[in-house]
């Protein structure tokens, strides 16, 4: 059984100019103690799912449609008190860029503690032995000083494990990682990726790992949701999504990964553009950069078939081979 289960989600926006479709539809369903990936190009919905989930949307957001299962609650229909106890205890969050998430006016120690104090029971004694654990346990040297400085006082990648910290003071069930590593050099993302994996394996923890970069997710995950304006174009196990990718948008992205011996080589892109949202999309919103577009394309919005075992792709090329 899922742990969270998204069931056809729909989020608008709204703008200026006017209603903004960020999701049009979102499924997917993230097992316990799995790691599984939300990949696409920016602007096709991972964020917007990730704080759907933590019912974390701004004021001119609304979700119109779907739900959100954590166990059997569906997360939609709660009340804010009800859906305070869940989120940062049950399902908590690392978001993307840890200098403007953590506040500024407060030492790492004292955010972790109001997370305890919020969520967890037991002494300030306690409380302050398990934060001095944790914080060792992210990779953050010196627990005891450390706890006492402010987030503008530590590096990058210091600042990502104290946010991995802040997420784990309450010991979820579900973290969502909004990519954690983004705003890091490479050896520092690394460092955090395998603390990542190595902190799921030790606690069991299930991560939904919200990333473009699917060099990432081959490392990290065991399996992976493709987002393309708003929808699911494919999902599947990683190893069978990366053997054999059946999405052309997936194919696209998987050849514009660099690869070993391709130093001086052009990389490959994708033509065109994801789609804003504000446009009408009758069909597949993926026939315009699509070198297999046919006619129908245009008009035909494809359903998500079974190709294989685990294995999902919306794309009319499949249609004859899944009916037929």
């Amino acid at each position: 059984m899922a742990l969270l289960r998204v069931e056809n989600l729909h989020v608008r926006f709204k703008t200026p100019f006017g209603a903004l479709r960020a999701l049009r539809g979102i499924d997917f369903d993230l097992a316990r103690g799995d790691i599984l990936g939300l990949v696409g190009e920016t602007g096709c919905g991972k964020s917007v799912t990730g704080r759907s989930v933590m019912r974390l949307l701004d004021e001119n957001a609304a979700v119109t449609g779907g739900r959100i299962f954590f166990e059997d609650a569906d997360l939609l229909r709660l009340t804010e008190g009800e859906m305070h106890k869940i989120r940062g205890n049950r399902i908590a969050m690392i978001f993307q860029d840890p200098a403007t998430a953590l506040n500024p006016l407060f030492t790492i120690g004292q955010q972790i503690d109001d997370v305890q104090r919020t969520h967890r029971a037991g002494s300030t004694r306690d409380r302050r032995r398990a934060r001095l654990e944790l914080m060792a346990s992210v990779g953050l040297p010196d627990a005891a000083q450390m706890a006492d400085v402010y987030p503008h006082q530590l590096s990058g990648g210091q600042q990502q494990r104290a946010m991995i910290a802040l997420s784990l003071a309450a010991e979820p069930d579900v973290i969502i990682a909004d990519e954690p590593t983004t705003a890091l050099d490479v050896t520092i993302q690394a460092q955090i990726l395998d603390l990542l994996r190595r902190l799921q394996r030790e606690r069991s923890i299930s991560v939904v790992l919200i990333t473009h970069d699917l060099g990432i997710v081959a490392e990290t995950c065991q399996k992976v949701v493709v987002l393309y304006a708003g929808r699911v174009v494919e999902k599947g196990t990683v190893e069978a999504i990366f053997a054999d990718p059946q999405h052309p948008y997936t194919r696209g992205l998987l050849a514009a990964l660099p690869r070993p011996g391709s130093r001086g080589t052009d990389l490959k892109v994708i033509p065109g553009n994801v789609p804003s949202g504000l446009e009408a999309i009758d069909g597949c919103a993926f026939a315009p950069r699509c070198e297999f577009v046919m006619e129908r394309c245009q008009r035909q919005l494809p359903p998500l078939m079974s190709l294989a075992a685990e294995h999902q792709a919306a794309c009319l090329l499949h249609e004859a081979a899944v009916h037929g």
